[in-house]
């Protein structure tokens, strides 16, 4: 007669992208699974809020990329995501704003192709080779790589991996990859600009991520109508059908041990005991609910990382169209380098900076009133840095008066009916989230695979991170991938009841 498993009863903390992914996998194995949330509901910074004038805003991410990532997690439930919301491509995917002209990046693959070759010569043939080269590079990193729990380096080694090492291009940077295939700025912008989702300049990132070329442009820029809410919406809802319970409105305060082993939370004031626990939270903060000599790493340690921005942020309703917006815009008038020279070097906010414009309701007309614009503005950030109202509104006007000479645009300021900013502070007291950063630890070569904080606890065996600051990385696919690690290592962990581990 065959035995079943004991189920373990297992708490998360957080519900973002990785602590709901966590929660679907660890329940689906049988396990009673337990999710509590500081927050009224899901979504850690992939939230959304509804203003009384009726707006609805992503608070977080809005590139829907990889889907064929994302689409996995459904699969593996029994569902695909038209089963929860509808998928809009977009085209153009995004326009990209440069000094004296604008460029829109065609919605298929071989028309992008064609305004490669449109603006230098040769440059189709080659975007080509390149994409060819970042296909390969896609297959395998989502096929070899990135559902690793990175325990060793042990785990990288095998016959398809050695084959294909030096196609990886784990030791060039990024930009130097990127100029040895084009000549023209502006294609270099183009190609380069995926990458800053990693976290880092193209010269500090390694070219291996190309992949992230491929999984944009050639995979497609999407939009879930209804919002990028919609995806965390479906991940609960797959989440509960497995068994999972949510509790919101609730602080772990702190990890309560007995040996090498997490035995409760307290939650509020009150205590639970659990067989297993996975913070989806800030990586740092959750160590900090641990005695010192407990934790993984040090105060020195995490001085000594390259994290990804911070980010100002705001959330505008506009009376009014605003013409010719796209629903993705990057205003690259200004020099990269000089804008990343602020983030990491001087640490203080730019002179001249980048920011990104998200307007979905040139989509979705159920973001915004009638009439009336949905603007999502974002400006990377160092972090740590001051940022008090009186700066933010500084930029704010700047970032205003760059839309309006793009689009023809007047009067904005004026126009907003809805404002609401979130810089740095916010996400320290929100997310918890280390000197305030928005994206986790910047995907650099010393910071990748083995090299990136452990998501298991080396001193308490039955507690497990999951999220940006661990493997794979950050960003929304690595993210629910991170889950799914996380919730196989527990799936194996051995607890008997009562267990006291020395």
């Amino acid at each position: 007669m065959k035995t079943e498993k004991p189920k373990k009863k297992i708490a998360v903390i957080g519900s973002g992208f990785s602590g709901l992914s966590a929660a679907a996998y660890a329940a689906k194995s049988g396990n009673e699974v337990h999710v509590f949330e500081k927050h009224s509901g899901p979504g850690g910074r992939a939230r959304q809020f509804t203003t009384p004038q009726g707006y609805v805003f992503d608070m977080g991410p809005s590139w829907y990329w990889m889907p064929d990532i994302i689409e996995n997690f459904f699969m593996d439930f029994g569902y695909k995501t038209n089963d929860f919301f509808t998928l809009v491509s977009l085209d153009p995917q995004f326009e990209m704003i440069f000094p004296d002209e604008k460029m829109r990046v065609p919605q298929k693959n071989i028309d992008i192709r064609q305004l490669f070759e449109n603006v230098e010569k040769g440059a189709g043939n080659r975007y080509d080779k390149f994409m060819e080269s970042a296909k390969f590079k896609y297959e395998i990193g989502m096929q070899q790589f990135i559902d690793k729990p990175c325990h060793s380096w042990i785990e990288f080694v095998s016959p398809k991996i050695a084959a294909s090492a030096l196609k990886l291009n784990l030791l060039t940077n990024f930009r130097s990859y990127v100029a040895r295939y084009f000549t023209d700025p502006r294609l270099r912008a183009l190609m380069e600009f995926p990458v800053i989702f990693l976290g880092a300049s193209p010269k500090s990132i390694p070219a291996m991520y190309s992949l992230m070329n491929y999984g944009g442009y050639a995979l497609g820029t999407w939009y879930p109508m209804g919002g990028f809410y919609q995806l965390v919406l479906a991940m609960q809802k797959i989440a509960e059908d497995q068994g999972v319970i949510f509790h919101f409105n609730k602080t772990v305060q702190k990890i309560n041990t007995e040996g090498a082993r997490a035995r409760s939370l307290i939650i509020d004031d009150e205590e639970y005991e659990f067989d297993a626990v996975i913070a989806s939270s800030d990586y740092h903060h959750t160590e900090t609910l641990l005695p010192k000599h407990l934790r993984n790493y040090n105060k020195k340690y995490w001085q000594s990382r390259t994290f990804a921005p911070s980010c100002l942020i705001y959330y505008l309703g506009i009376k009014g169209k605003v013409p010719d917006l796209k629903h993705h815009t990057l205003f690259f008038e200004n020099d990269l380098d000089d804008h990343i020279e602020c983030i990491y070097e001087n640490k203080k906010w730019p002179r001249n900076p980048l920011f990104y414009c998200c307007s979905p309701s040139q989509t979705d007309p159920g973001v915004a009133p009638e009439n009336c614009e949905n603007l999502f503005l974002l400006m990377p950030l160092a972090t740590g840095i001051n940022d008090e109202e009186e700066l933010r509104e500084k930029y704010l006007v700047e970032m205003l008066l760059r839309i309006e000479k793009h689009t023809g645009a007047k009067n904005l300021i004026s126009r907003i009916e809805y404002k609401r900013s979130y810089c740095v502070s916010d996400f320290m007291s929100d997310y918890n989230a280390y000197q305030g950063n928005a994206y986790g630890l910047a995907n650099t070569l010393s910071q990748t695979a083995v090299l990136k904080p452990k998501i298991i606890n080396t001193k308490i065996r039955n507690l497990f991170y999951t999220g940006q600051l661990t493997v794979p990385g950050p960003g929304v696919p690595p993210s629910i991938i991170s889950g799914k690690i996380a919730a196989a290592e527990v799936n194996n962990l051995k607890v008997k009841k009562n267990e006291k581990i020395i």
